[in-house]
């Protein structure tokens, strides 16, 4: 039987809005998403400000120390006092998702930068358009939610817009393999305990999966669709970056192209 996740992450790869206390685009959904909005421009401006910077500034590893602050605390909860093996565990790709967040705001590493933009633009984001949240204001653990996904999001935004740091197509094949590896290693977990996180197992229930085929293959069907979604983000952002270092500009030409692709005379391909 499936059991309605009660975590304040909510945003595995195949997560839409469930019933809840929160009313999806009710007010207190528009108050946050409005926020959410504002602070996407916010990313960008400041992005664009600290993108000459030599490394990591200030602001960025202030804002990685952030986001566990808020995501740690109410995990290690869930854990303690709340624990269900069904749902309790950090198995869904948001409990990745923050990580990758944070190391690629201390550090600005390609790898973490990616896997940030890739899971941040088309599965953190779908927590903050469709959240499943039993918590409605002023439970302590809806701001939780919303600080977690809002930070992801703008990370993304920040670290690829604003700082123009393009996922090179290495970065987007090691995405897609720490992906499929975090896939396999929950499904094997679902089966061995008889959970479903990821959804792996079985479709929710009144999701956008119905969309799709019977399992497995909503699954492949899945798999094929992020691939597809992630390269084309690939391809915006690294036209993005040599769009905004101009003709002779370098910062963002840098970030966009791979010197192992140049070495190979450009044949790089997805």
């Amino acid at each position: 039987m499936m059991t309605r996740r009660r975590e304040f992450c909510t945003c595995s790869p195949y997560d839409v809005g469930h019933a809840g206390s929160v009313d999806p685009y009710g007010t207190t959904h528009l108050v946050p998403l409005g926020l959410f909005v504002v602070g996407l421009a916010v990313a960008v401006v400041l992005g664009r400000r600290h993108a000459e910077a030599d490394g990591p500034t200030r602001f960025s590893r202030a804002w990685a120390l952030l986001v566990p602050a808020v995501t740690i605390p109410f995990q290690v909860i869930d854990l303690v006092a709340n624990f269900d093996i069904d749902v309790t565990l950090p198995l869904h790709l948001c409990d990745l998702a923050w990580i990758a967040a944070t190391w690629a705001l201390w550090t600005h590493r390609p790898f973490p930068v990616a896997l940030t933009y890739f899971w941040g633009l088309t599965l953190t984001i779908q927590g903050v358009l469709t959240p499943s949240l039993n918590e409605d204001l002023p439970h302590p653990r809806y701001f939780a939610f919303w600080a977690l996904h809002l930070l992801i999001v703008w990370a993304a935004v920040y670290l690829v817009v604003g700082l123009r740091r393009a996922p090179r197509w290495r970065d987007y094949r090691a995405a897609v393999v720490t992906t499929l590896a975090w896939a396999v290693a929950t499904y094997t977990f679902n089966v061995l305990a008889d959970t479903n996180y990821g959804y792996l197992v079985r479709k929710p229930r009144s999701s956008i999966l119905d969309l799709l085929g019977p399992w497995p293959w909503y699954v492949v069907e899945e798999i094929a669709i992020v691939v597809t979604a992630w390269a084309l983000l690939t391809l915006a952002a690294q036209w993005w970056a040599a769009r905004a270092a101009g003709p002779s500009g370098t910062h963002g030409v840098e970030a966009a192209v791979d010197v192992d692709d140049l070495a190979g005379g450009g044949r790089e391909q997805v």
